[in-house]
């Protein structure tokens, strides 16, 4: 399993380090992004969780899917592969 993570359902105003947060709590995460409209900056309210190892993100995916998080119930599952355009 692919280390990469897709978490969705987020809380527009949660920020990279909140997210990194909550994932840090099951194991080392390498890299945390929060993707942004690209004219107002505003979250779109999805991002994407690198972690360390496979164990570490399936543990993740497990504990986190359906969460509730600043009111929110995220949506956690391994990330697709980016398909061309």
């Amino acid at each position: 399993m692919k280390t990469q993570i897709y978490a969705g359902n987020l809380a527009y105003q949660m920020s990279e380090e909140q997210l990194k947060g909550l994932f840090e709590e099951i194991g080392p995460v390498n890299t945390v992004k929060i993707i942004t409209d690209r004219e107002s900056g505003r979250s779109k309210g999805f991002g994407f969780i690198e972690m360390s190892n496979a164990t570490d993100a399936e543990k993740a995916i497990a504990q986190l899917d359906g969460f509730v998080f600043m009111e929110r119930n995220l949506r956690i599952n391994a990330a697709k592969p980016k398909e061309g355009r």
